[in-house]
């Protein structure tokens, strides 16, 4: 099989989709497979199974949540999840697909691209539940029934409310570069998070590497995850994140730690998060129930409720006391440019920042 290094395989992905009309997690053309309910039948098989395992680049506990949920609902199956960055989940795959390692049964991600490579590769099932057929937007779904978006966030501007006050806290990106912020700033990697990876194709889209080159003067704290910055700066440990999961933020500002949002007047990152199931998934039935139920009404409202995420399926209520997206002006989501431009992203942000 040829490697699926995120150079060669992403690269060859994206020449392949780049004809095609891009959205968030919509791509390529071909007849959709026919919807698929839960059925008796399918849960027994699943139970005999047994067990699913769950690649994911969500917060842990928000995925043991979810796990939790799962095995409360269909007993005697148990979840195994296998959280990390969503660049290294890319690599752990690839790295065990070339070992003829068929661990993951399904994947979830917040770097849209990898779905792009994944498809081109054969190496997602076409399988359609009954809710994403009818619940979510085409621009959300695979016209192949490959995958479809499991989770909707936003990368933010975060301050701790305690060090900064509000009318002194940034506004904007532009903001960041005030000499005032020098050391205490903190920003998430590229080359590990898929949310940081996404959100920084964007910025750079939107606001151009002459930024990046002007914030690398500012002694930026650098971190792995995209929940990260939000821990440093609820921490008091960095006044100020400039990227970051809005949900674990969220969480935080729940729970009374002094931590606010901040939607930049350019425009704040919007990062779809597909999942889909792996063809050569070695518990297939459990993988199947495991995927519906996780686009499903119960799963999308927990994620909704107990995570701070955002659910595109149409039966799912917001939730009370944030904006909703069409408040925030976002930026541009665009796949097909991270899958094609991926590797240039890390180096070059490696090189400015030195890490």
């Amino acid at each position: 099989m040829q490697s699926l290094s995120r150079r060669n395989a992403l690269r060859t992905a994206a020449a392949a989709a780049a004809s095609a009309a891009f959205t968030p997690a919509g791509w390529l053309r071909a007849a959709a497979p026919e919807p698929q309910k839960i059925t008796a039948e399918l849960i027994a098989a699943a139970q005999r199974e047994g067990k699913v395992s769950f690649y994911t680049s969500v917060d842990l506990p928000v995925a043991e949540k979810v796990a939790k949920a799962f095995e409360a609902r269909f007993p005697n199956i148990a979840v195994r999840v296998e959280r990390a960055g969503a660049e290294r989940n890319f690599q752990r795959i690839a790295q065990e697909y070339a070992s003829r390692i068929y661990a993951c049964d399904v994947t979830q991600s917040s770097d849209g691209a990898h779905f792009i490579a994944w498809k081109q590769d054969g190496l997602l099932e076409a399988y359609l539940p009954e809710e994403v057929a009818r619940h979510y937007p085409p621009q959300h779904r695979d016209i192949d029934g490959m995958f479809a978006s499991w989770r909707i966030h936003l990368s933010v501007i975060a301050y701790n409310s305690k060090l900064v006050k509000a009318e002194d806290a940034p506004n904007s990106f532009a903001d960041l570069l005030d000499p005032k912020w020098m050391g205490k700033l903190v920003k998430a990697h590229p080359g590990y998070s898929g949310t940081i990876m996404t959100a920084t194709q964007q910025m750079v889209a939107t606001l151009g590497w002459g930024f990046f080159e002007k914030l690398a003067k500012q002694k930026v704290m650098q971190v792995q995850s995209a929940a990260d910055p939000p821990k440093k700066v609820a921490a008091g440990e960095r006044a100020v994140q400039i990227d970051g999961a809005d949900y674990t933020i969220l969480q935080f500002h729940e729970k009374g730690e002094p931590v606010e949002i901040v939607y930049a007047v350019e425009g704040t990152p919007l990062i779809s998060g597909p999942a889909g199931i792996m063809k050569r998934a070695p518990n297939p039935n459990a993988a199947r129930l495991f995927y519906s139920w996780a686009m499903g009404i119960e799963c999308q409202q927990l994620i909704v409720d107990a995570a701070w995420l955002r659910s595109v399926h149409a039966g799912v209520s917001e939730r009370k006391g944030r904006k909703s997206l069409a408040e925030i002006k976002v930026m541009k989501e665009d796949p097909a440019a991270v899958a094609a431009h991926g590797d240039a992203i890390k180096a070059k942000y490696s090189a400015i920042f030195g890490v």
